[in-house]
Protein backbone atom coordinates (compact mmCIF):
# COMPACT_ATOMS: atom_id res chain seq x y z
CA UNK A 1 0.00 0.00 0.00
CA UNK A 2 2.76 2.23 0.96
CA UNK A 3 4.18 1.21 -2.32
CA UNK A 4 1.70 2.33 -4.13
CA UNK A 5 1.31 6.31 -2.61
CA UNK A 6 4.72 6.62 -3.35
CA UNK A 7 4.62 5.41 -7.12
CA UNK A 8 1.17 7.96 -7.38
CA UNK A 9 3.20 10.74 -5.44
CA UNK A 10 6.27 9.92 -8.06
CA UNK A 11 3.70 10.25 -11.26
CA UNK A 12 2.26 13.52 -10.11
CA UNK A 13 5.38 15.25 -9.96
CA UNK A 14 6.00 14.40 -13.17
CA UNK A 15 3.38 15.51 -14.17
CA UNK A 16 3.53 19.00 -12.81
CA UNK A 17 7.46 19.13 -13.44
CA UNK A 18 7.93 21.21 -16.71
CA UNK A 19 8.85 19.10 -19.43
CA UNK A 20 11.69 20.93 -21.76
CA UNK A 21 10.62 21.00 -25.71
CA UNK A 22 12.77 22.47 -28.39
CA UNK A 23 11.34 25.43 -29.62
CA UNK A 24 10.36 25.03 -33.36
CA UNK A 25 11.63 27.23 -36.15
CA UNK A 26 9.41 29.78 -37.45
CA UNK A 27 8.78 29.42 -41.47
CA UNK A 28 9.50 32.61 -42.98
CA UNK A 29 9.09 33.57 -46.31
CA UNK A 30 12.19 34.51 -48.17
CA UNK A 31 10.57 38.38 -48.31
CA UNK A 32 9.87 38.09 -44.77
CA UNK A 33 13.49 36.50 -44.11
CA UNK A 34 15.62 39.11 -46.59
CA UNK A 35 13.74 42.03 -44.63
CA UNK A 36 14.11 40.52 -41.08
CA UNK A 37 15.60 43.24 -38.80
CA UNK A 38 16.34 40.59 -35.56
CA UNK A 39 19.88 38.71 -37.37
CA UNK A 40 21.32 37.57 -34.03
CA UNK A 41 21.09 33.87 -34.80
CA UNK A 42 16.99 33.04 -35.06
CA UNK A 43 16.05 29.76 -35.97
CA UNK A 44 13.90 29.60 -38.83
CA UNK A 45 12.61 27.45 -41.12
CA UNK A 46 12.66 28.39 -45.12
CA UNK A 47 10.91 26.32 -48.31
CA UNK A 48 11.35 27.12 -52.21
CA UNK A 49 13.19 26.42 -55.14
CA UNK A 50 16.74 26.66 -55.78
CA UNK A 51 17.76 28.68 -57.99
CA UNK A 52 21.91 28.13 -57.81
CA UNK A 53 24.35 26.00 -56.56
CA UNK A 54 28.34 26.56 -55.87
CA UNK A 55 29.96 23.75 -53.77
CA UNK A 56 33.25 24.12 -52.65
CA UNK A 57 35.78 22.32 -50.88
CA UNK A 58 34.35 23.38 -46.69
CA UNK A 59 31.18 25.35 -47.67
CA UNK A 60 28.20 25.14 -49.72
CA UNK A 61 26.06 28.04 -51.15
CA UNK A 62 22.63 27.99 -52.48
CA UNK A 63 20.51 30.79 -53.70
CA UNK A 64 16.35 29.52 -52.87
CA UNK A 65 13.32 31.26 -53.88
CA UNK A 66 9.93 31.05 -53.33
CA UNK A 67 8.31 33.52 -55.46
CA UNK A 68 7.23 36.17 -52.58
CA UNK A 69 10.40 38.25 -54.02
CA UNK A 70 12.67 38.90 -56.79
CA UNK A 71 15.55 38.23 -54.79
CA UNK A 72 16.94 35.29 -54.06
CA UNK A 73 17.79 33.65 -49.87
CA UNK A 74 21.76 33.12 -49.70
CA UNK A 75 22.42 29.48 -48.05
CA UNK A 76 25.68 29.02 -46.63
CA UNK A 77 25.74 25.06 -45.73
CA UNK A 78 28.82 23.05 -44.39
CA UNK A 79 30.36 20.62 -47.66
CA UNK A 80 28.86 17.68 -45.57
CA UNK A 81 25.43 18.58 -46.53
CA UNK A 82 26.23 18.66 -50.09
CA UNK A 83 23.91 16.00 -52.07
CA UNK A 84 23.55 15.22 -55.83
CA UNK A 85 20.26 16.15 -55.45
CA UNK A 86 20.63 19.74 -54.87
CA UNK A 87 20.89 20.68 -58.07
CA UNK A 88 19.02 23.95 -59.99
CA UNK A 89 15.29 23.88 -59.77
CA UNK A 90 15.03 21.15 -57.03
CA UNK A 91 12.67 22.16 -54.11
CA UNK A 92 13.95 22.66 -50.38
CA UNK A 93 13.01 23.04 -46.87
CA UNK A 94 15.93 24.41 -45.21
CA UNK A 95 16.48 25.14 -41.46
CA UNK A 96 18.78 27.07 -39.42
CA UNK A 97 19.86 30.89 -38.21
CA UNK A 98 19.53 33.83 -39.89
CA UNK A 99 22.77 35.98 -39.57
CA UNK A 100 24.19 39.34 -40.82
CA UNK A 101 25.98 38.47 -43.67
CA UNK A 102 29.46 39.70 -44.23
CA UNK A 103 29.14 39.95 -47.95
CA UNK A 104 27.87 43.35 -49.37
CA UNK A 105 25.29 41.75 -51.95
CA UNK A 106 23.14 40.94 -49.26
CA UNK A 107 21.86 41.95 -45.97
CA UNK A 108 21.11 38.71 -44.15
CA UNK A 109 21.87 34.77 -45.12
CA UNK A 110 20.70 31.56 -43.75
CA UNK A 111 23.32 29.35 -41.91
CA UNK A 112 21.96 25.94 -42.83
CA UNK A 113 21.67 23.46 -39.92
CA UNK A 114 19.40 20.70 -42.45
CA UNK A 115 18.79 20.55 -45.54
CA UNK A 116 15.39 18.37 -47.19
CA UNK A 117 15.21 17.92 -50.23
CA UNK A 118 11.13 18.08 -50.96
CA UNK A 119 11.34 17.38 -55.09
CA UNK A 120 14.62 16.93 -57.10
CA UNK A 121 15.32 18.17 -60.49
CA UNK A 122 16.75 16.98 -63.74
CA UNK A 123 18.93 19.92 -64.08
CA UNK A 124 19.55 19.21 -67.71
CA UNK A 125 16.56 18.38 -68.96
CA UNK A 126 14.80 21.18 -66.96
CA UNK A 127 13.66 23.69 -69.98
CA UNK A 128 14.55 26.52 -67.83
CA UNK A 129 18.54 27.31 -67.75
CA UNK A 130 20.77 29.14 -64.82
CA UNK A 131 21.57 32.30 -65.84
CA UNK A 132 20.28 32.15 -69.62
CA UNK A 133 17.74 34.96 -70.44
CA UNK A 134 15.10 32.92 -72.42
CA UNK A 135 13.13 35.63 -74.63
CA UNK A 136 9.31 35.29 -74.08
CA UNK A 137 8.69 33.13 -77.04
CA UNK A 138 10.46 30.28 -75.65
CA UNK A 139 8.93 30.80 -72.54
CA UNK A 140 5.37 30.37 -74.54
CA UNK A 141 6.23 26.89 -74.60
CA UNK A 142 6.41 26.30 -70.81
CA UNK A 143 3.31 27.57 -69.14
CA UNK A 144 4.03 25.36 -66.42
CA UNK A 145 7.60 26.44 -65.86
CA UNK A 146 7.98 29.81 -67.27
CA UNK A 147 6.63 31.88 -63.53
CA UNK A 148 9.57 30.67 -61.85
CA UNK A 149 11.62 33.02 -64.70
CA UNK A 150 12.32 36.47 -63.11
CA UNK A 151 10.11 38.18 -65.77
CA UNK A 152 7.25 36.54 -65.11
CA UNK A 153 7.91 36.61 -61.59
CA UNK A 154 8.32 40.02 -61.51
CA UNK A 155 5.09 40.96 -63.88
CA UNK A 156 2.76 38.67 -61.66
CA UNK A 157 3.69 40.62 -58.68
CA UNK A 158 3.17 43.10 -59.80
CA UNK A 159 -0.33 42.22 -61.17
CA UNK A 160 -0.97 41.10 -57.63
CA UNK A 161 0.07 44.02 -55.87
CA UNK A 162 -2.24 46.42 -58.31
CA UNK A 163 -5.06 44.18 -57.92
CA UNK A 164 -4.54 44.38 -54.04
CA UNK A 165 -4.48 48.21 -54.00
CA UNK A 166 -7.70 49.00 -56.38
CA UNK A 167 -9.86 46.86 -53.69
CA UNK A 168 -8.43 48.48 -51.13
CA UNK A 169 -9.03 51.74 -52.77
CA UNK A 170 -12.39 51.14 -53.53
CA UNK A 171 -13.43 49.73 -50.03
CA UNK A 172 -11.22 52.75 -48.13
CA UNK A 173 -14.19 54.68 -50.63
CA UNK A 174 -16.96 53.24 -49.01
CA UNK A 175 -17.72 51.29 -52.16
CA UNK A 176 -19.08 47.91 -52.58
CA UNK A 177 -18.04 45.22 -54.42
CA UNK A 178 -20.51 43.61 -56.69
CA UNK A 179 -20.00 40.03 -58.31
CA UNK A 180 -21.34 40.50 -61.84
CA UNK A 181 -22.33 37.39 -63.75
CA UNK A 182 -19.84 36.15 -66.60
CA UNK A 183 -22.56 34.81 -68.53
CA UNK A 184 -24.82 36.60 -69.17
CA UNK A 185 -27.90 37.14 -71.74
CA UNK A 186 -27.05 40.85 -72.82
CA UNK A 187 -24.29 42.39 -75.14
CA UNK A 188 -23.73 45.13 -72.64
CA UNK A 189 -25.18 47.79 -75.55
CA UNK A 190 -22.73 46.31 -78.21
CA UNK A 191 -19.39 47.08 -76.27
CA UNK A 192 -17.83 43.96 -78.26
CA UNK A 193 -18.43 41.11 -80.38
CA UNK A 194 -19.63 38.04 -77.94
CA UNK A 195 -18.35 34.60 -77.38
CA UNK A 196 -21.62 32.49 -77.50
CA UNK A 197 -22.18 29.74 -75.38
CA UNK A 198 -23.00 26.04 -76.48
CA UNK A 199 -23.04 23.03 -74.27
CA UNK A 200 -20.72 20.45 -75.33
CA UNK A 201 -23.00 17.68 -75.40
CA UNK A 202 -26.35 17.68 -77.70
CA UNK A 203 -29.14 18.81 -75.99
CA UNK A 204 -32.53 17.39 -76.64
CA UNK A 205 -34.21 19.73 -78.51
CA UNK A 206 -31.67 21.41 -80.72
CA UNK A 207 -33.58 24.31 -81.62
CA UNK A 208 -33.64 25.17 -77.87
CA UNK A 209 -30.81 27.33 -76.26
CA UNK A 210 -29.54 25.65 -72.88
CA UNK A 211 -30.74 28.71 -70.62
CA UNK A 212 -34.03 28.98 -73.00
CA UNK A 213 -32.36 32.39 -74.05
CA UNK A 214 -28.79 32.92 -76.02
CA UNK A 215 -26.17 33.22 -73.74
CA UNK A 216 -22.73 34.96 -74.12
CA UNK A 217 -19.25 35.41 -71.87
CA UNK A 218 -19.83 39.10 -70.73
CA UNK A 219 -18.14 42.13 -72.44
CA UNK A 220 -19.23 44.21 -69.36
CA UNK A 221 -20.78 44.22 -66.01
CA UNK A 222 -21.96 47.79 -66.82
CA UNK A 223 -25.65 47.31 -66.64
CA UNK A 224 -25.71 45.19 -63.82
CA UNK A 225 -23.56 47.92 -62.18
CA UNK A 226 -26.27 50.46 -62.89
CA UNK A 227 -29.06 48.39 -61.48
CA UNK A 228 -27.23 48.00 -58.25
CA UNK A 229 -26.41 51.94 -58.22
CA UNK A 230 -30.46 51.99 -57.65
CA UNK A 231 -30.07 50.57 -53.95
CA UNK A 232 -26.22 51.42 -53.74
CA UNK A 233 -24.38 54.77 -53.84
CA UNK A 234 -21.06 53.16 -55.08
CA UNK A 235 -20.81 50.03 -56.65
CA UNK A 236 -18.06 48.48 -58.38
CA UNK A 237 -16.46 45.28 -60.37
CA UNK A 238 -13.30 43.96 -61.33
CA UNK A 239 -13.54 40.40 -63.31
CA UNK A 240 -13.07 38.68 -66.22
CA UNK A 241 -14.44 40.15 -69.32
CA UNK A 242 -14.25 38.68 -73.17
CA UNK A 243 -14.03 40.45 -76.02
CA UNK A 244 -14.82 38.01 -79.60
CA UNK A 245 -12.40 40.42 -82.30
CA UNK A 246 -10.30 37.83 -84.21
CA UNK A 247 -7.15 40.65 -84.15
CA UNK A 248 -3.46 39.63 -83.02
CA UNK A 249 -2.75 42.86 -80.86
CA UNK A 250 -2.16 44.15 -77.79
CA UNK A 251 -5.33 45.92 -77.82
CA UNK A 252 -7.67 43.51 -78.57
CA UNK A 253 -7.76 40.80 -76.27
CA UNK A 254 -10.33 37.48 -76.16
CA UNK A 255 -9.55 38.05 -72.34
CA UNK A 256 -8.77 40.55 -69.60
CA UNK A 257 -9.62 41.94 -66.07
CA UNK A 258 -11.55 45.42 -66.05
CA UNK A 259 -11.98 47.31 -63.62
CA UNK A 260 -15.61 49.26 -63.69
CA UNK A 261 -17.66 51.61 -60.93
CA UNK A 262 -20.89 53.14 -60.48
CA UNK A 263 -21.76 56.52 -58.35
CA UNK A 264 -25.25 57.30 -57.72
CA UNK A 265 -26.14 61.51 -57.24
CA UNK A 266 -22.99 62.59 -58.82
CA UNK A 267 -23.42 66.36 -58.77
CA UNK A 268 -20.83 67.22 -61.56
CA UNK A 269 -17.87 65.15 -63.89
CA UNK A 270 -15.03 66.45 -61.58
CA UNK A 271 -16.32 64.55 -58.70
CA UNK A 272 -15.83 61.53 -61.38
CA UNK A 273 -12.47 62.69 -62.73
CA UNK A 274 -11.33 63.15 -58.97
CA UNK A 275 -12.04 59.39 -58.08
CA UNK A 276 -10.12 57.97 -61.12
CA UNK A 277 -7.20 60.45 -60.66
CA UNK A 278 -7.25 58.88 -56.89
CA UNK A 279 -7.48 55.66 -58.08
CA UNK A 280 -4.28 55.44 -60.24
CA UNK A 281 -2.20 57.26 -57.84
CA UNK A 282 -2.81 55.03 -54.97
CA UNK A 283 -2.64 51.90 -57.40
CA UNK A 284 0.72 53.64 -58.55
CA UNK A 285 2.27 54.44 -54.89
CA UNK A 286 1.29 51.13 -53.52
CA UNK A 287 3.15 49.39 -56.38
CA UNK A 288 6.12 51.58 -56.93
CA UNK A 289 6.77 51.42 -52.85
CA UNK A 290 6.18 47.64 -52.66
CA UNK A 291 7.64 45.88 -55.53
CA UNK A 292 10.68 48.27 -56.38
CA UNK A 293 12.51 45.60 -57.63
CA UNK A 294 10.11 44.24 -60.01
CA UNK A 295 9.30 48.03 -61.34
CA UNK A 296 12.85 48.07 -61.77
CA UNK A 297 13.10 44.77 -64.01
CA UNK A 298 10.55 45.56 -66.27
CA UNK A 299 11.83 49.58 -66.73
CA UNK A 300 15.02 47.92 -67.84
CA UNK A 301 13.97 44.66 -69.87
CA UNK A 302 9.97 44.92 -70.52
CA UNK A 303 8.65 48.47 -71.06
CA UNK A 304 11.61 51.36 -70.80
CA UNK A 305 10.15 54.46 -69.40
CA UNK A 306 6.87 53.14 -68.08
CA UNK A 307 8.33 54.11 -64.38
CA UNK A 308 9.18 57.59 -65.45
CA UNK A 309 5.40 57.99 -66.33
CA UNK A 310 3.95 56.25 -63.19
CA UNK A 311 6.59 58.94 -60.77
CA UNK A 312 5.21 61.75 -62.76
CA UNK A 313 1.45 61.05 -62.68
CA UNK A 314 2.27 61.05 -59.00
CA UNK A 315 4.03 64.41 -59.10
CA UNK A 316 0.79 66.32 -61.54
CA UNK A 317 -2.87 66.74 -61.39
CA UNK A 318 -4.97 65.03 -64.18
CA UNK A 319 -5.73 67.51 -66.69
CA UNK A 320 -9.57 66.97 -67.02
CA UNK A 321 -9.65 67.95 -71.01
CA UNK A 322 -7.85 64.82 -71.95
CA UNK A 323 -10.29 62.93 -70.14
CA UNK A 324 -12.78 64.55 -71.18
CA UNK A 325 -11.54 64.59 -74.97
CA UNK A 326 -10.93 60.51 -74.37
CA UNK A 327 -14.95 60.02 -73.15
CA UNK A 328 -16.17 61.30 -76.26
CA UNK A 329 -14.05 59.13 -78.34
CA UNK A 330 -15.16 56.70 -76.52
CA UNK A 331 -18.51 57.89 -76.91
CA UNK A 332 -17.42 58.47 -80.88
CA UNK A 333 -16.81 54.66 -81.26
CA UNK A 334 -20.10 53.38 -79.61
CA UNK A 335 -22.08 55.08 -81.45
CA UNK A 336 -20.20 54.64 -84.50
CA UNK A 337 -20.70 50.57 -84.09
CA UNK A 338 -24.42 51.18 -83.20
CA UNK A 339 -24.40 52.52 -86.26
CA UNK A 340 -22.81 49.90 -88.48
CA UNK A 341 -25.52 47.57 -86.36
CA UNK A 342 -28.34 49.38 -87.62
CA UNK A 343 -27.14 49.59 -91.33
CA UNK A 344 -26.40 45.85 -91.15
CA UNK A 345 -29.67 44.87 -90.13
CA UNK A 346 -31.61 47.53 -92.43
Amino acid sequence: MLGVRCLLRSVRFCSSAPFPRHKPSAKLSVRDALGAQNTSGERIKVQGWIRSVRSQKEVLFLHVNDGSSLESLQIVADSSLDSRELTFGSSVEIQGQLVKSPSKRQNVELKAEKIKIIGNCDAKAFPIKYKERHPLEYLRQYPHFRCRTNVLGSILRIRSEATAAIHSFFKDSGFVHIHTPIITSNDSEGAGELFQLEPSGKLKVPEENFFNVPAFLTVSGQLHLEVMSGAFTQVFTFGPTFRAENSQSRRHLAEFYMVEAEISFVNSLQDLMQVIEELFKATAMMVLSNCPEDVELCHKFIAPGQKDRLEHMLKNNFLMLLLLIFWFLELGNSLEEASEKNDTIS
